[in-house]
């Protein structure tokens, strides 16, 4: 199981003193590391604003912190259903990061100026301008909806038979995303605003993992070559884009791994992050940068099997992407503690191995990372904020709010 380097290990005294009070299991954030998180974002976005993706964050109040900081501007949404749910509770700049096919929030967008203001919608296909304009209001046009278009920024070898990256716009040529731009600016009822190009084998994919060698100069040397590739196509994307629509508004790029090589290309206006500000165990294993683990969860002890084992409550709490282990949570604190080969984090109980067990009592808590970020809120309804050894605040996430947006 990876481990963190001893010196960014947090204090797990600490954690337990903010949270005597408290029964697990329960989610923290430290906000200590949650802000110099922050502020490390913008050290390396190099004066680029950064528009925070909120599938990472899923919690309003923090939404709300992060965005109060400079260098921080908009939010990078990931349904219809929450973009107008965010611009209803104040925030004035949400671009959706994904397609939708929601009539009824296409219905509620176009009858609303407010929200057509504050929200900015991604196409990457004709059928899309097709679906918003058949959910518009009958016997009037609505409002003018903001469009944002999305170049593909896989990386391709051999013709296309090997790729790195996500499959995700169908655009991939500068002449595609022009035809495209042609045909918004031609259509009444829309307005083209925006390019965004993620490149998540870059942004999302450690470059030096601990134990693989081979492998991690093996991810480096791909992601130099695809970072050369991609900024000579993005560029001359928003070239050709530019041609057709001279006011768009932003080009958004990067991710919480490739924040500073995406704000160093002329052609990006704004970096996009949010992982970076929980720092999630996938984010342990790159070369530019470490973060502070600020999101952090825990489980109680409830069973001492045997010498060198305790057993929690719960804690099967698996990341979304291609299953293995690297999806899983880790238990992080007290270190020194692994799962049961046999058994792994469990629906209803987690049999943990390791000296530190010895340690522990029943009652004690043990204290996880979640492999991803934002995907801890979907399991609990209210996150503690620590600051040092207090719980200075108790705020809901979103499925606290009744928000369950996927």
């Amino acid at each position: 199981m990876p481990q963190l380097r001893a010196d960014v290990y947090g204090d797990k005294a600490s954690y337990d003193r903010a949270t005597a009070h408290l029964d697990a299991p329960l989610a923290v954030v430290d906000l200590r590391a949650f802000d110099a998180n922050a502020a490390d974002l913008v050290r390396r976005a190099k004066g680029k604003p950064i528009r925070v993706a909120s599938k990472s964050v899923r919690c309003r109040a923090l939404l709300e912190r992060v965005l109060a900081r400079d260098g921080f501007a908009g939010i990078m949404s990931f349904t219809l259903a929450e973009s107008l749910w965010l611009a209803r509770s104040g925030f004035e700049d949400v671009l959706l990061a994904y397609p939708s096919a929601d009539r009824a929030g296409f219905a509620g967008l176009t009858a609303d100026p407010k929200l057509a203001a504050a929200v900015t919608v991604m196409v990457d296909d004709p059928a899309q301008l097709d679906l918003i304009d058949a959910a518009r209001p009958a016997g009037c046009g609505g409002e003018e909806v903001r469009v944002c278009l999305e170049l593909d920024t896989s990386y391709r070898l051999l013709g296309g038979k090997v790729r790195f990256g996500a499959r995700r716009s169908p655009l991939r040529e500068p002449a595609q995303l022009a035809a495209l731009a042609r045909t918004v600016v031609r259509r009444p009822g829309f307005r083209l605003v925006g390019l965004m190009a993620y490149e998540g084998h870059v942004a999302g994919v450690g470059d030096e993992v601990d134990g693989k060698p081979v492998f991690s100069r093996t991810v480096r040397m791909m992601q130099a070559a695809a970072r050369r590739e991609l900024a000579q196509r993005r560029w001359e994307a928003v070239r050709a884009v530019r041609a057709v629509a001279p006011r768009l508004e932003f080009v958004n790029g990067g991710g919480t791994g490739s924040v500073q090589h995406t704000a160093a290309e002329a052609a990006v206006t704004e970096v996009a992050a949010g992982s970076g500000l929980y720092v999630p165990r996938l984010f342990d294993n790159f070369r530019s940068f470490s973060g502070r683990p600020a999101a952090l969860f825990a489980q109680p002890v409830v069973r001492r099997p045997g010498p060198g084992v305790v057993t929690v409550l719960g804690g099967g709490y698996p990341a979304s992407g291609v299953a293995g282990a690297d999806r899983l949570p880790v238990p992080y604190l007290p270190a020194g503690l692994c799962y049961d080969p046999q058994e792994g984090p469990g629906e209803v109980q987690t049999p943990l191995l390791g000296a530190a067990a010895d340690g522990l009592a029943i009652g004690d808590k043990v204290w996880f990372r979640h492999a991803k970020a934002g995907e801890l809120c979907e399991r609990f309804d209210a996150l503690q904020l620590i600051d040092g050894d207090r719980v200075v605040d108790t705020v809901p996430t979103y499925r606290g709010e009744g928000r369950t947006f996927l």
